[in-house]
This record gives structure tokens, C-alpha cells and sequence, in this order.
């Protein structure tokens, strides 16, 4: 409609027509079956180049460190109150920045704006959505590490999505269009989109989209799942494995289910000069390829000032400070789940106009579209099982006298710590979370 005084162009009320999500999974040791049956739909595929673009190496290396500064952004904010500073929590930066990188290049003015500023990057919208992308790719699958992401993107039939955008779709994330009938069928809308996430984390997110979540107003659903399987490269015996003392945040001091092992892994420890509290860190590699999780432990007592004043360049140092050395390492068993809605974690961001004055128009130029969930459904499961790693080597030296043999730095994780599991090469957090209760579903 057009304001007959001044000319200008005033936009109609709007009504939430589109549905954002984030769905991601860790289980870092166990795989999971069953999917439930999905709904016909028709799929749409936007003409995309022969090959994927080029990304700027740099570029690349930029979104992986902003990705990192959001995921830390966002499980402070999620961790912000006392009642929720208490509860084991885990979040898949990658999925989140994956299916916001997908609405970017259609974010015009003030809500691209905002979006950009939450994500921690200065690329223009097609080159954040083409350098996040090209780091999905690099997906494994092999005996000890299985890792896969899957995009999707689902629209009413005959809404009329804008062809650059969906061509940008195409070329960065190789992400086809399934159309459905919203309108008419909501619950089996969503059913089908629920299962199609089942099926791409092999059946352990499930019911992602609660019912009613998706309604006749729906227009568009964006989907990220993502799926980790891997193998410790050093395992940890399951005799090894004992009750002892876990110190939680309340107080008490229960009994968890906890492995030992003592090997050669990167490790450091520090306090006052990186965060301001003490604490210590291990990596602990993956079999195959560059995946590993991080341990970051705060000492006693000082869990919630080290969480508080943590941020990606402290982050960035204490992961550099690193190096192998020996480790008597003790290590509680967990698994468990986090599901969120991020609509007030992301308005905390400072990401307001997608939800209540959206400009979306490079979706679609009318009707006009506004976000009305963001969810993430993440699973997170830590036990003994893993491949032992083994190497032959010949190497034909002259005598020398035998070095001092070093002292095993000890590690007993007996107290709440944060969990970062991450490309080693690409620096990308995958998950990041935190665990103050092991015995905690």
C-alpha cells in the first residue's frame, strides 16, 4: 500500500508466516535407528552451479571464529539465570549459524543488520551463507567417525519464494525446496518435517516442532541437523570405571560413574592471567580426521565467575595454550538432553526486527514474512566406548641419554566444567555446553 501524501510505501500488518529452526546432535558414541513416516511432499530444486563457489580462505577462517563468539554469546544468555546456571546445557552453534545463514540472503535493511551483529560477522549476506556452507562440507564418514549435516527448506505450495534466493540456497547449502500444503494440513506438515530431522540425525531428535507449532499461517520452515558419531582415539577401559565424588553447584557431593585413564594428551592449566580464575584443560582427539572435545574446568568454587567472564579470545587462548604432555585423567560419564526455545535468547542478542517488523522481502516480495520460532532440540552422550589407537614406527638413531621422565599432570573432573567439541583444523565449535550435574538427564 502506498501513503497517498508522502508517496512512501507502508508496509501491511503482519501476521508470523515463517518458521525458523536449528535441530543438532552429538552422540559421540552411540548410534541410534528408527524414523517415523513422513507426509508426501514435492521437492523443488533451484538451478545451482555444476560446482559449489570458491570461498576466500579468509573468509572461511572469520565465520568459524565468529561462530565461535556466537555459540559462547548464546549459551551465556541461555545459562544466564541462577536456575538456569544450574542445569547441564548443550547447544550446536554450527546448526544455529547453518539455519540463520540460510534466512541472511533473504534479510534486507535492519533485520540483515541485526542478524549480522548477532552472528559476530561482517560478510554481506550471500557471503556469509556461502562461506557457512562450504565449512558444512566437510562432513566424514568412516568406521571410527561419522559426521553429516542436513539442510532443509520447506515452503507452502505456490508461496512465490524469490529465485535468487533460492538459487543462493542452492549454491551455498546444495539445498532443494519441499513444498507442502501448510495451509491445509499443518499437523501433517509437520509431522513430515519432524521426520524428515529424525531421519537425518538417525532417529535422535525427534518431535522437533511441538504440536501447533506449525499452523496455517506457516509459509516457510528452514531445518539443520546435524550428526556425530566418533570414537574416543584413546578409549578409556570400562574397569577402569568407578563411583566417586562429584562437587555440584548446590552443594552436595554425590557419587557419579566416572572413567580414569593416564596418557599423552594436550593439556593445560593456568589462572589469573587468561579468564581471572584458575583452571585447567584437555583435548581429548577423536579417531579419524580433526575432531576432539575440550574440557575446560574451573577450579573449586569458582565455576559461575569463570563461565561469566569467558569470551572467544580468552576461549581462543586457553585452546592455544595446549600441548601433550602426560594426564591422569578422571572423567564423569553423561548424557543428556537440552531443547530451547531461542526467540528470548536472540532478542537478548540484540535480534529484534526478524520476530516484530521483519524485511524478509528477499524471500518473497509479498506477502510479507516475519519469524515466529526458533527452536533447537541437541543431545549430547559421553561413555567409555571408543577404538584403541595403534602405531608401528621404525626409527634407526644413535645412542642418547634418556629424557627425565615427566611428571602426569592430574585432571579429576569432580566439579562442574564446560564442553566444546570442534574441527581442530577449522576451529568450528560444533557443540558447546556445559555439565554441572553428570547424573542429570
Amino acid at each position: 500500500m502506498t501513503n497517498s501524501r508522502t508517496g512512501t510505501r507502508r508496509r501491511a500488518p503482519r501476521r508470523p508466516a515463517a518458521l525458523l529452526l536449528a535441530a543438532a546432535l552429538a552422540t559421540p558414541l552411540l548410534t541410534g535407528c528408527g524414523s517415523t513416516g513422513a507426509a508426501a511432499t514435492g521437492e523443488l530444486r533451484a538451478s545451482a552451479p555444476a560446482a559449489r563457489p570458491t570461498v576466500d580462505p579468509a573468509q572461511l577462517a572469520a565465520t568459524a571464529e565468529a561462530t565461535d563468539a556466537f555459540g559462547l554469546d548464546l549459551l551465556k544468555t541461555l545459562t544466564a539465570t541462577p536456575d538456569a546456571a544450574g542445569r547441564n546445557t548443550v547447544v550446536s552453534p554450527v546448526g544455529l549459524a547453518t539455519v540463520l545463514g540460510m534466512l541472511m540472503p533473504g534479510a534486507r535493511g535492519a533485520t540483515a543488520e541485526e542478524l549480522a551483529k548477532a552472528l559476530h560477522t561482517g560478510l554481506d549476506p550471500k557471503q556469509y551463507a556461502l562461506a557457512v556452507g562450504a565449512l558444512d562440507q566437510r562432513t566424514k564418514n568412516g568406521d571410527q567417525l561419522t559426521l553429516h549435516q542436513a539442510d532443509g527448506v520447506w515452503t507452502q505450495q505456490g508461496f512465490p519464494v524469490e529465485p535468487d534466493y533460492l538459487a543462493t540456497l542452492a549454491a551455498a547449502f546444495d539445498a532443494g525446496v519441499h513444498t507442502t500444503d501448510f495451509k491445509k494440513d499443518p499437523e501433517g506438515s509437520r509431522k513430515a518435517v519432524n521426520a524428515a530431522v529424525e531421519k537425518a540425525t538417525e532417529g535422535r531428535i525427534k518431535d522437533l516442532f511441538a504440536p501447533k507449532a506449525i499452523n496455517p499461517d506457516t509459509r516457510l520452515v528452514l531445518t539443520d541437523a546435524l550428526y556425530l558419531k566418533a570414537k574416543w582415539a584413546s578409549e578409556f577401559k570400562p574397569g577402569h570405571t568407578a563411583d566417586r565424588p562429584f562437587h555440584k553447584l548446590d552443594g552436595t557431593t554425590p557419587n557419579v560413574s566416572t572413567m580414569s585413564q593416564t596418557g599423552e594428551f594436550k593439556y593445560a592449566d593456568g589462572s589469573g592471567g587468561i579468564v581471572g580464575e584458575p583452571w585447567q584443560a584437555v583435548e581429548l582427539p577423536y579417531a579419524e580426521g580433526n575432531l576432539a572435545m575440550d574440557l575446560i574446568v574451573p577450579a573449586q568454587g569458582g565455576f559461575a565467575a569463570f563461565t561469566k567472564g569467558l569470551d572467544q579470545p580468552q576461549l581462543d587462548r586457553i585452546l592455544g595454550a595446549l600441548s601433550a604432555q602426560p594426564v591422569d585423567l578422571q572423567l564423569p560419564r553423561f548424557h543428556f538432553d537440552t531443547s530451547n526455545e531461542l526467540t528470548p535468547a536472540l532478542r537478548s542478542l540484540g535480534v529484534h526486527s526478524v520476530f516484530d517488523d521483519a524485511d524478509l522481502s528477499g524471500i518473497a516480495k509479498e506477502p510479507p514474512l516475519a519469524v515466529s520460532t526458533v527452536v533447537q532440540k541437541a543431545t549430547v552422550q559421553v561413555d567409555e566406548e571408543g577404538t584403541v589407537a595403534a602405531a608401528g614406527s621404525g626409527v634407526v638413531a644413535g645412542l642418547a641419554a634418556a629424557p627425565a621422565p615427566r611428571q602426569a599432570a592430574q585432571l579429576h573432573i569432580d566439579r562442574p566444567f564446560l564442553f566444546l567439541i570442534r574441527d581442530t583444523a577449522g576451529g568450528r565449535p560444533l557443540f558447546l555446553g556445559q555439565v554441572t550435574d553428570p547424573q542429570a538427564q
